[in-house]
């Protein structure tokens, strides 16, 4: 399982989470040409440890392991997900 960035992200993309990523699973990072066009953050499920340092860290409590995701925001899980097929 992983973490999933959920909705409380949108606009903030505060980057205090990729600095503690021990995989660098989250994206785009601020010196990617990618962050300014990108409304959040986004966790990589294939590169995921499920260590959840991310959420420890995340000031917008918009951070959690896939299965206890709010039910409205279930469709973050794929929002996620889909970033990374691009």
């Amino acid at each position: 399982m992983a973490f999933v960035i959920c909705q409380p992200c949108i606009d903030k993309k505060h980057t205090d989470c990729v600095q503690v990523c021990p995989v660098d699973c989250i994206h785009p990072r601020p010196d990617e040409p990618d962050f300014p066009n990108v409304r959040q953050l986004y966790i990589d499920p294939s590169t995921c440890i499920n260590c959840g340092a991310c959420a420890a860290v995340c000031p917008e409590q918009a951070i959690f392991p896939e299965e206890d995701v709010p039910e409205q925001w279930k469709n973050f899980i794929e929002i996620n997900a889909q970033y990374y097929k691009k």
